[in-house]
């Protein structure tokens, strides 16, 4: 039985986790079909450029990353006090970077007077907001939805692109944080990608 989330990510234990999302139905994330001769590169690209975006509005700091033809491998690290400094407005205008926010959040970033009714429901909304962008089931969530859709459009198909759920591996002490992004960084080197961590793509 698949453990639950909340019980594999534990922010007090670690900041550091290891994130790996896998395609289904032998669908291609990257590299060359070699049966149809047809080649997925440059979705290594939309990879990079949402992981670029996805910086600006989680206070989540992408270590190190591999896109390889059927899966992602990304050490991501959680920055609990950038998120606890942040203004209530600066966690908005975050939040409104990859999502639509609500009519009361853009009251807010347009400085319109707010009720009491209004303020208390805000308020609410900025705590949940502040908590999402340190989540990084959030974070891992927004990427591969992302990442899926386009393939689908693209692929001209429908339904699932990656397996049920991402897998996240806690990284407990600094041996293990440096082992597991050698590893992440030497995975095109065993998948013959490249001959050397810096020539790989």
């Amino acid at each position: 039985m698949a453990t639950a989330r909340c019980r594999q990510i534990c922010l007090s234990e670690t900041k550091y986790y290891h994130c790996i999302s896998r395609c289904v139905r032998q669908a291609y994330l990257c590299g060359q079909d070699i049966a149809t001769g047809r080649s997925y590169e440059h979705r290594r690209d939309w990879v990079e450029e949402k992981l670029l975006a996805l910086k600006k509005t989680f206070c989540i700091d992408v270590c190190a990353y591999a896109v390889m033809n059927n899966h992602t491998h990304i050490v991501l690290h959680v920055d609990i006090q950038k998120a606890k400094r942040l203004t209530d407005k600066a966690i908005i205008i975050r939040w409104h970077k990859q999502f639509k926010g609500n009519w009361l959040t853009h009251k807010f970033i347009r400085n319109e007077p707010l009720s009491d009714a209004e303020k208390s429901i805000l308020d609410n909304t900025i705590n949940i907001y502040r908590s999402r962008i340190t989540c990084i089931s959030w974070f891992m969530r927004t990427l591969n939805e992302y990442i899926a859709r386009r393939a689908n459009q693209e692929d001209q198909c429908t339904g699932r692109f990656w397996e049920g759920r991402f897998k996240s591996q806690a990284l407990l002490d600094e041996a293990a944080l440096a082992a597991c992004m050698a590893y992440v960084d030497l995975n095109p080197i065993r998948a013959n990608l490249a001959k050397l961590p810096e020539e790989s793509k």
